[in-house]
């Protein structure tokens, strides 16, 4: 289907309401969404931070049906590239991938259909920009905007730094007009940020930082936990969600796998010791639930646009918050209910500075990685609010205000002043000159006979010995929470040396208290307080009608060969077991429908509510509906 472009004068934001129910069935754009809108029609260049799921894509695939010419996508990964195009053709809009995955002879093919004015998406890979015959090609095509996502590759402090997408600046350079730019991230530090504007030659762009922090993710940091039990436990529990399990090693993904194999559960692995066969499989089915949960390294995930993700486990701390944020992302991208937690013991620390030492790299990024990781250990104990201490990280204004449903807002512990302790840690800490690290002044504060604490004479301090009544480990918990909290602060690299802050010297003085919950009494594992809380659907949705309209879509999926959630997302189908639309214009009402997918979809789901709710097909009539 073509898609007829407008003049510059009704590019306004009317009319992109019109393409965005017409074409994505919703009546009106989220808030960040409409102002970098705005902005791409104005023929502005635009940086959009929004969070994975926030709707990225929609900001630049509207203006590319409203702006004359083509709209060129600079995308990371091949299967992104299938799921963003599957979707565009599904809601009958015009767009093409060119990728290692294709023939020369498909190449051309693509290129010519682009330079026939019959595309209005084009998504290649960064390599791409770097061969001269391709660059000679998108020479000769009308391009209007060239969109970067995943911008963040740009910059070499970011955690996915990919030397391709520097080559993004000069291509547009080279091009005969400029066309507009805009770049896309779901995370990035205000250092990341300067980077994508500087490196990608954005000119005097609008930059928009859209609600990181999504309402419809429960956060939950968990320490202490039987990792393999609490796994197995709530897997077996969620066997109708599907899921991910993040491990940081292949083992680990292999051994949880299996496991959750040998309980009988609709399990797979993708790591990158797998072949791509094998890694293409497990992601096939997961995308067409064929497997409800996939234990993973963090290769997974990126390249994927299932939307129906209910819940995200992180077995082992990630390296950093910007991988944390983009996996954890990947649950609720449909907007409803989902949890994500992530199970913390100390051994992940190791684990991480093992890795970061094995991956070859300068000095200075290096640095970098370390640095990343203590802070993404402050986050995993901290007692503030997840979703406060996230933003904060990647400086996005916002309100003080708890969002009251993460472990920390949601933990019912009772608090305990632990003033005298911290006294003694800081102390320690002051005596030992601040030349050593958190495992060293444990062993100071228990009073350890180690071989090294006996040789720099620790055993002769004042401190020495006046936390005997707990243990190594107890003490490393509590100076951990202090650095999280701010009193104390860790140097860079491998071997952190703790050293004292403002806060510690007011404490010392007594001026400051400081308070701590008591540990988390046992319970259940596989479970948490907000599970139970979050798991509910609310009360409006007829589960029964809702799973018989999954059963619909599953077969319409199967009939188009695509995965179930670019046919019609779990959020569109709750709605419709609430609504129960009668009449076309009621079923055009639910979002996410739109006209074109209600030509090519809607008629079964229709006739279904026209049946009644409870009445199944008992052959494929329902399903003729061409």
């Amino acid at each position: 289907m073509n898609v007829e472009t407008n003049d510059r004068e009704s590019m306004n934001m009317d009319a992109a309401r019109e393409y965005l129910q017409r074409y994505y069935g919703y009546p009106d754009f989220r808030e960040g969404q409409k102002k970098i809108v705005d902005s791409l029609l104005h023929g502005r260049d635009t940086l959009g931070i929004m969070p994975t799921g926030g709707g990225k894509s929609i900001c630049y695939q509207i203006p590319a049906l409203m702006h004359p010419g083509l709209t060129l996508v600079i995308s990371p990964l091949i299967s992104l590239m299938k799921d963003q195009v599957d979707a565009l053709t599904t809601a009958g809009i015009n767009a093409a991938y060119i990728n290692s995955t294709l023939s020369g002879k498909e190449v051309n093919e693509r290129i010519r259909a682009a330079k026939r004015g019959d595309l209005k998406l084009l998504y290649v890979a960064p390599e791409r920009l770097e061969l001269d015959w391709f660059r000679e090609e998108m020479a000769s095509l009308d391009i209007s905007i060239v969109a970067v996502d995943e911008a963040h590759c740009v910059s070499q402090w970011g955690h996915d730094f990919r030397t391709s997408y520097l080559s993004v600046a000069p291509f547009v350079a080279e091009l005969p007009g400029r066309p507009i730019v805009a770049a896309f991230t779901a995370t990035a530090t205000p250092e990341v940020m300067e980077d994508m504007q500087r490196l990608l030659r954005l000119d005097d762009p609008q930059v928009f930082v859209t609600g990181l922090g999504r309402d419809n993710l429960e956060m939950s940091v968990l320490r202490g936990e039987n990792k393999r039990e609490f796994v197995l436990n709530y897997a077996a529990s969620h066997t109708h969600q599907p899921g991910i399990i993040y491990a940081a090693t292949r083992k680990e993904v292999d051994d949880l796998c299996q496991r959750l194999q040998a309980h009988g559960l609709l399990a797979g692995r993708y790591h990158a010791g797998m072949s791509d066969a094998e890694r293409a499989e497990s992601q096939e089915a997961f995308l067409y639930d064929d497997i409800r949960v996939i234990v993973a390294t963090n290769a997974f995930g990126m390249g994927i646009d299932k939307s129906n993700v209910r819940y995200v486990i992180h077995y082992n701390m990630p390296k950093n918050m910007e991988s944390y944020v983009q996996e954890a992302g990947r649950a609720g991208r449909d907007g409803e209910p989902s949890q994500c937690i992530l199970l913390f013991s100390a051994q992940d620390i190791m684990t991480q500075k093992f890795l970061i030492e094995q991956n070859p790299q300068d000095s200075e990024r290096k640095h970098n990685e370390y640095r990343k990781l203590q802070q993404m250990i402050d986050y995993c104990y901290t007692t503030r609010c997840l979703r406060s201490a996230m933003l904060d990280y990647f400086g996005e204004e916002h309100d003080d205000k708890p969002c009251g449903t993460c472990s920390s807002c949601t933990d019912d512990r009772e608090l305990i002043d632990i003033t005298v302790d911290a006294q003694k840690i800081f102390s320690c800490i002051h005596r030992m000159r601040e030349r050593f690290g958190v495992s060293m002044v444990a062993a100071v504060l228990k009073g350890s006979r180690a071989k090294k604490v006996l040789e720099y004479g620790f055993d002769r301090l004042p401190t020495y010995g006046v936390m005997s009544n707990r243990t190594e480990k107890e003490i490393s918990e509590t100076i951990n929470v202090l650095i999280s909290e701010g009193y104390l602060a860790l140097t860079e690299g491998q071997y952190p040396v703790v050293k004292l802050q403002s806060g510690a010297a007011e404490v010392l003085k007594g001026q400051r208290e400081v308070m701590q919950r008591v540990p988390r009494p046992a319970r259940t594992a596989g479970s948490t307080r907000s599970a139970s809380r979050r798991d509910s659907s609310p009360s409006a949705v007829n589960e029964t009608v809702f799973e018989q309209l999954r059963l619909i879509r599953r077969e319409l999926a199967s009939k188009e060969h695509v995965p179930s959630y670019i046919i019609f997302n779990d959020a569109t189908l709750r709605e419709m077991s609430v609504v129960c639309p009668q009449t076309e214009d009621e079923m055009l009402q639910v979002k996410g429908v739109g006209e074109v997918k209600f030509r090519k979809y809607g008629r079964p789901f229709l006739e279904f509510f026209q049946n009644g709710p409870g009445v199944t097909a008992e052959s494929d009539d329902l399903y003729d509906y061409e």
